[in-house]
């Protein structure tokens, strides 16, 4: 029986730490990164410091994991946010978040897609954003980010098929969890008006 891992960047918050949890619990074996501070999670043995800016550390991250398993699933929550109107942004924290979201996710895949590659077996998941496809004032950093991202998963899908490898984006709305928090209340109230429910998800 071939050995199965399940890993998700950014396991110390939000949907993140919420999955690696709730897998756990159902027996799987799981890694996961940080990039701050190490959350208090069943096997926390598992989590590693992982700055998926840098791809050196990417790297070496993945080797110490690829050899424990044949089948990959890798689940991509690391992501940051930043509000700001465009014109009164700050250029440095906005890349930051373009470096972590697009190019970090990137970083993590390129260095998984040799593995499963060779395996002719992959399945990678990304958390991606309806505000990729929607207005919401003082995103645009995160949605560049996200509609970026969309664009990624396609062309790696077209690439990898053949292979018995899929690349998949959720473009999941708001949840009662995670970078929610940073947003304004005033601009919660506002999201929750655009939604059937009136309120945010469950995760």
């Amino acid at each position: 029986m071939s050995r199965k891992i399940i890993v998700i960047t950014g396991a110390s918050n939000g949907i993140g730490k919420f999955l690696f949890n709730k897998y756990v619990d159902d027996g799987e074996l799981v890694f996961g990164t940080f990039n701050s501070k190490k959350p208090k999670v069943q096997q926390a043995e598992n989590l590693s410091k992982v700055d998926v800016t840098d791809y050196k550390q990417v790297e070496s991250w993945v080797k110490s994991i690829c050899h424990k398993a044949e089948k990959l699933i890798l689940i991509n929550c690391v992501g940051v946010n930043y509000n700001s109107y465009a014109h009164n942004s700050n250029i440095k924290e906005w890349i930051h978040v373009i470096n972590v979201n697009l190019i970090g996710i990137f970083n993590v895949i390129h260095a998984f897609l040799p593995k499963m590659r060779l395996e002719e077996y992959g399945r990678i998941i990304n958390c991606s954003s309806v505000v990729a496809q929607m207005p919401v004032p003082g995103t645009s950093a995160y949605a560049s980010s996200k509609s970026g991202l969309n664009g990624l998963c396609k062309s790696i899908a077209s690439e990898n098929a053949k292979k018995g490898i899929t690349i998949n984006n959720l473009n999941l709305g708001y949840h009662n969890i995670g970078m929610i928090k940073q947003v304004p209340e005033k601009y919660q109230k506002i999201l929750k008006q655009k939604i059937p429910s009136g309120q945010f998800g469950d995760p």
